[in-house]
């Protein structure tokens, strides 16, 4: 990846016990001009360094009002330290501590791609086509979304973008009559069926194919055009883990990632965000049962965070997200360590024309109110 600098290999010598102790001693001379961030699913070790901890949403929001750092340090995935960058300030500066650390989803939709589908998909219908981009994309395609007039969403808000893009202009809408939501089709789905909407109302589009391999039938009939992506993680659980779960324990609530793919989530007791799920288990009864379909160091710490409830992943093998996994406490260390030399290193930077159009796309999300609460299931009796 572009920028990429090597980390020394004495850091890869140290001890967890030094790496810690030069975090934290770089953290204290560095004081207020650093930030930073951490997402749910890092491990520990790294999230105890974390100034602001939080879903893509919340640490969208953080970084766009962290005027007084200098540094933002992102310890996620290279496509949030690209938002971060664009929402940032011009003096602020942006570093990845790993910039091998992407997103496989992400890598499912291309800026090149994306225009085409959009090119195809206005030749096939007269309505109004309006992309909505996940959050868990490239900060072109972010870009090309702000052009269009599109927003990005996070699975906190995805329900209420998905609304406002469907909404007439008169009430602050996009007046979309089509949606193309881009790059996981599990959210978009799940997501057009907690409004209202049917199966039916939805169509994939792959961009493998021409016309992603969809008729003006199939355009016309849909409201949802969804493009052929997922999250490895989610993709991980399936029906046999909840009937397995619920099989040990007649009580237990399961509560999913609206990543997870559609048959899973509709024999779930709900679905929600990283931050909803932290709420509904916050909220729930001491001595409550939990299964949770997601990332496996968020479910780990709330356990950690509840002994009153027993809360579980709910597959037997952890569903872990790897490129999360890349940032560590060695290249949290060697970078803090060079910031303090006055040295930069693994800086995530958005040329400005990008950034400019992204802008606004990131914009419309943030402005665009989070669901706080889980979206129920209506489980088939």
């Amino acid at each position: 990846m572009p920028g990429q600098h090597e980390l020394p290999q004495t850091y890869r010598q140290l001890p967890s016990s030094e790496l810690a102790r030069r975090i934290a001693a770089a953290k204290d001379r560095l004081g207020s001009s650093v930030c930073i961030l951490g997402h749910h699913y890092q491990c520990d070790e790294v999230i105890q360094f974390a100034d602001f901890t939080g879903d893509s949403l919340k640490l969208s929001q953080q970084a766009a009002t962290q005027s007084d750092a200098r540094y933002i340090v992102f310890c996620g995935v290279h496509f949030m330290a690209e938002s971060a960058d664009i929402l940032s300030g011009p003096d602020q500066t942006v570093c990845l501590p790993n910039m091998l650390a992407g997103c496989q989803m992400a890598d499912m939709a291309t800026a090149d791609a994306v225009s085409t589908a959009i090119d195809e998909i206005a030749a096939m219908t007269d309505q109004k086509l309006v992309p909505v981009s996940y959050v868990n994309s490239a900060a072109a395609i972010k870009a090309i979304t702000g052009r269009s007039g599109g927003a990005c969403c996070t699975s906190s808000n995805v329900a209420n973008v998905f609304n406002w893009a469907l909404a007439a202009e008169s009430d602050g809408g996009a007046a979309a009559g089509k949606i193309l939501a881009i790059p996981d089709q599990h959210l978009a789905r799940n997501t057009a069926v907690a409004l209202g909407y049917s199966l039916a109302d939805c169509a994939v589009y792959d961009p493998a194919i021409p016309n992603g391999g969809l008729s003006s039938e199939d355009v016309g009939r849909a409201t949802f055009l969804l493009w052929k992506g997922h999250c490895y993680v989610h993709q991980r659980f399936t029906p046999e883990h909840i009937a397995h779960v619920r099989s040990l324990d007649k009580d237990v609530t399961v509560i999913v990632h609206p990543e997870c793919p559609r048959e899973v989530v509709e024999l779930a007791d709900s679905s929600g965000s990283t931050e909803q799920i932290i709420q509904a288990v916050q909220a729930g009864k001491p001595g409550s049962s939990w299964a949770i379909g997601t990332e496996s160091n968020l479910v780990h710490r709330l356990a950690r965070q509840h002994p009153d409830k027993h809360i579980r992943v709910l597959s037997d093998a952890p569903p872990i997200c790897y490129q999360m996994a890349l940032i560590d406490l060695p290249h949290l260390a060697w970078t803090l360590d060079c910031l303090v030399e006055g040295n930069v290193v693994n800086r995530v930077r958005v040329d400005p024309k990008t950034s400019a159009d992204a802008r606004a796309a990131l914009e419309r999300m943030i402005a665009i109110k989070a669901v706080t609460s889980t979206t129920k299931v209506d489980r088939p009796s």
